[in-house]
């Protein structure tokens, strides 16, 4: 995005800063308010809410900044932003609400603590990115419908996969080239991994167990290629993906894949375990013209028909303030929902489940996402595995089973189950 650095200049020039607003203080959020503070002209992290307060308090510092003030009203958040002091709060609804932030990031992970802020955003006409890809798979679609009436930008960001392959989508497009797979790279795909057996890793690189499990479990890829599939109109072949193993370099995949079956369905969005180059992304495309056959064999792409394009990496906050200068300057979303949910993600049983227990957190010991088309998951009343952490099981259900809303009792008052409801009826899907 070549054009982004010279607005964020021009904004810097001007002395009219981008004002970001950020909610959540964890691994990512320490990150990107480094990236904010100290590699980012044009924009300015002016508040931080956290759970815990202090951490959002120690993030501001991390970034060399100076000592943010408390805040406990939207008044005395802008007035804040106003005098350029950095801002604290442990009340998320106050960044939502202030008239002096011009953008939102959500990097908290959490799926009803997320749907409150994101609908307090879009109630008081504020662009927000998402770090959140568990919100956006479950209910991204509707919030989408929200965020056009408002007439404000909701979006996922670069950096994170979704967002690079997005952008790599975009490109192979606009070279003239149709995409029919869009792929994600892993180096371990293993459904039964639980915080247990993911504690060592998650204490080296400073994250949870219960979020480092997502990435092994199979959970984190299944909600990233679904918010794909909802960006472009694509599917998953089957179940849970094909999801081959294959320790060679992405170009020899050219291959494997049936190219019409890809057409037959639109397009498919994948997973590899092992490819390289790690931990990159792909998409695999072909081109109606045979004249330019020649040329792409020319330019070393092979002989078709389909041709191997990829990202090497993907470098999560580095790239967020991107997002949020598309967004503002641009509007233009890096990735969100074209319409009616395409994937959704479903909960499957990790282990025997028991009438009576309870499901517990995305990344736990209970349950795993798989990838699985719309239709299907409204056809057989499938349970998201977005709605399904704190519902009660009414009755036994095998390990690798696929859960169903007629296995499980709702906790009462979630706003999840009242979006999610909405949002089934909004595009005509069979009412869970």
């Amino acid at each position: 995005m070549l054009i982004i650095d010279k607005a964020l200049q021009a904004r810097q020039d001007a002395g009219n800063p981008i004002r970001v607003g950020m909610i959540g203080a964890g691994f990512m959020g320490r990150g990107l308010a480094i990236q904010i503070a100290e590699s980012t002209p044009g924009m300015q992290l002016v508040a931080i809410s956290n759970r815990t307060v202090s951490k959002a308090g120690d993030t501001f510092r991390d970034a060399g900044m100076d000592e943010a003030e408390m805040v406990t009203s939207v008044s005395a958040l802008e007035d804040a932003i106003h005098n350029n002091r950095p801002a604290i709060t442990d009340d998320a609804m106050l960044l939502a609400e202030a008239g002096n932030i011009d953008c939102l990031v959500e990097v908290t992970g959490a799926i009803e603590f997320g749907a409150h802020i994101v609908m307090r955003a879009i109630e008081h006409h504020k662009h927000m990115v998402l770090m959140n890809a568990e919100l956006d798979g479950t209910v991204g679609p509707l919030l989408k419908v929200y965020a056009d009436r408002a007439g404000v930008i909701l979006t996922g960001c670069d950096g994170d996969q979704p967002g690079v392959e997005m952008n790599l989508y975009r490109y192979v497009k606009g070279i003239g080239l149709e995409p029919l797979l869009i792929g994600n790279i892993k180096g371990l795909q293993d459904e039964y991994r639980n915080p247990t057996t993911q504690e060592g890793f998650a204490k080296k690189w400073g994250q949870t167990p219960t979020m480092v499990t997502s990435f092994a479990d199979g959970t984190k890829i299944s909600y990233e290629q679904a918010l794909v599939a909802n960006a472009t109109g694509m599917r998953v072949a089957q179940r849970g993906m094909l999801g081959y193993d294959h320790d060679g370099h992405i170009d020899e995949l050219t291959t494997r894949y049936d190219i019409d079956m890809l057409r037959a369905n639109g397009g498919i969005v994948e997973y590899v375990v092992g490819a390289k180059p790690a931990p990159g992304v792909f998409v695999l495309a072909s081109h109606d013209n045979p004249k330019q056959w020649h040329y792409l064999n020319y330019y070393k792409m092979g002989p078709g028909p389909l041709y191997s394009f990829y990202t090497p990496y993907h470098l999560c906050h580095f790239e967020v303030p991107t997002s949020i200068a598309r967004a503002v300057l641009f509007n233009d979303p890096v990735i969100q929902p074209m319409g009616a949910p395409m994937v959704e993600v479903i909960a499957t049983a990790k282990k025997d489940l028991k009438a009576g227990e309870e499901i517990d957190c995305i990344g736990g010991y209970t349950m795993y996402g798989q990838a699985e088309n719309s239709d299907v998951v409204a056809q057989e009343r499938l349970l998201p595995v977005g709605i399904a952490e704190g519902c009660r099981l009414k009755r036994d259900v095998p390990k690798d089973a696929s859960l169903t809303f007629d296995d499980i009792e709702l906790p009462e008052g979630r706003l999840i189950d009242t979006l999610y409801a909405e949002q089934q009826r909004h595009f005509n899907l069979v009412t869970a």
